[in-house]
């Protein structure tokens, strides 16, 4: 996953919608009408941060009837995950500190 990648999905994270429809979508596919009423946001805005998600690749979607149902790109996210746990903290008490203290 490239830096510019990341940056997008930090982005896109970084309303708290969009977290919460994270959090929501890690327990299993969800309907945008289950997604609008827990959120209490208009039909417009879930689109919109649906589309924001959807844009950096976090989530997907399929349409039945009238509804669209939310998973979470999980390959992507794992991909996101993977590279934010490999930026650390120095531990000083195991190596010399990488802010030069």
């Amino acid at each position: 996953m490239t830096r510019e990648e990341v940056s997008v999905i930090c982005k896109a994270m970084s309303d708290p919608n969009r977290l919460k429809i994270i959090e929501m979508l890690t327990q299993g596919e969800k309907c945008g009408c289950s997604l609008l009423d827990a959120l209490q946001v208009t039909q417009p805005t879930l689109s919109h941060h649906m589309k924001v998600l959807g844009d950096c690749g976090l989530t997907a979607s399929r349409k039945e009837g009238k509804w669209n149902y939310y998973t979470i790109n999980c390959d992507k996210f794992k991909e996101f995950k993977e590279y934010i746990s490999g930026i650390s903290c120095c531990d000083t008490a195991i190596d010399a500190c990488c802010c030069g203290k």
